[in-house]
């Protein structure tokens, strides 16, 4: 019986630490740096584009509409062929073929070393994804923060917007892990759906960076090489409309998390950590508040904090996203054990080796 007290006094105690954990994250968790000045560089605004994105002419009229004067706009191409220049041109977008000489680059890579190795004389680089739908500011937003001498990224994490079932709503819940990673220094990291960078960070880099998968990835470590700092503006976050199945959305979700992976390890780490021990102590709480004492459910706590955190976020809230909210620890959990062990992503549908560090 003795065994037994003891075991409770440390198990209370291992929950109570895990608990204070929590909350001390989600109490403390670093914001946006969104930086106002007077900063109004020529900019490039690249966009590869493959394929008809779901909602893409309103995503590119979005791009289009900004209210910035000092700015061109490119979309890039695989080929003369591809379906999408029907609404390009269109739009009246100006477009070309992505033709830059890389070996085992991703398509998206080739696009935009085609794009800066044919302008080189702009002052600032801006690189869309053709799936967001962005604010009219959002360009002058996203350059901005360039101005400061220790910048070396400008970036912000999109809103996933539901236009489909389950899933699309799980996927919009599931949104807010990129977020939380954005707003924490250390977990910070360049999304390549929407970056800003000044020229001189890649001048010297192009190299490096046309020989890669991951055009974020690339991006990241040349900053993190040069010592310079990932500027994280939520008020430039795009939206994207996501028609998400079970299949898209896990397909999807597995990509990212084995690209976040092979770029950083740590990011398999952390991640275990802080789900491993929500997922303990919100079990823990239940049962053992059910089945020992019911002041055990005060561990839940946390959990609620967390949940509730992830629904301020919302744009509006519905019973199925609190249920995504409550299931997003263990589809997250399952994400990164898949990821772990993956060897290969299917991205637009080429199959790249992420296994390859020099590719990442």
């Amino acid at each position: 019986m003795l065994i037994f007290y003891i075991f409770i006094i440390f198990y209370t105690i291992l929950l109570f630490l895990i608990s204070a954990g929590f909350l001390y994250i989600e109490s403390s968790k670093y914001h946006s740096e969104h930086i106002i000045n007077d900063y109004r560089p020529e900019t490039l605004v690249i966009i590869p584009v493959r394929g008809v994105d779901f909602s893409l002419k309103e995503n590119l009229q979005s791009i289009q509409n900004q209210e910035y004067e000092n700015f061109k706009l490119i979309c890039v191409v695989d080929t003369e062929n591809d379906e999408s220049l029907n609404i390009i041109k269109e739009l009246g977008i100006e477009y070309m073929v992505s033709s830059y000489n890389c070996r085992k680059c991703s398509g998206k890579v080739r696009a935009i070393s085609t794009a800066i190795d044919t302008y080189r004389e702009y002052d600032v680089y801006l690189l869309a994804d053709s799936d967001i739908n962005v604010k009219n500011n959002w360009l002058l937003n996203m350059v901005m923060p360039l101005k400061n001498p220790d910048a070396g990224i400008s970036t912000t994490f999109p809103y996933f917007e539901p236009r489909g079932g389950f899933w699309s709503e799980v996927k919009e819940i599931w949104g807010f892990v990129g977020m939380g990673l954005m707003e924490s220094k250390l977990t910070r990291f360049g999304w390549g759906g929407s970056l800003a960078f000044r020229k001189e960070l890649i001048e010297d880099s192009m190299d490096f960076f046309s020989e890669h998968i991951s055009d974020d990835t690339a991006l990241t470590k040349i900053c993190k090489n040069k010592g310079k700092k990932i500027y994280y503006v939520d008020v430039a976050m795009p939206d994207i409309n996501s028609p998400d199945n079970f299949d898209v959305f896990f397909e999807w979700a597995n990509r990212q998390t084995a690209l976040s992976i092979s770029a950083s390890p740590k990011v398999y780490y952390y991640g275990m950590l802080f789900y491993g021990s929500y997922l303990f102590l919100f079990l823990s709480a239940i049962f053992m508040g059910t089945f020992y004492s019911a002041y055990y459910f005060l561990f839940l706590i946390p959990a609620i904090v967390y949940i509730y955190n992830m629904l301020k976020r919302l744009k509006r809230v519905k019973i199925v996203n609190i249920i995504g909210a409550i299931i997003l620890p263990v589809v997250y959990m399952i994400n990164l054990l898949i990821a772990k062990r993956m060897k290969n992503i299917k991205w637009r549908g080429n199959t790249y080796d992420i296994q390859d560090k020099n590719l990442l």
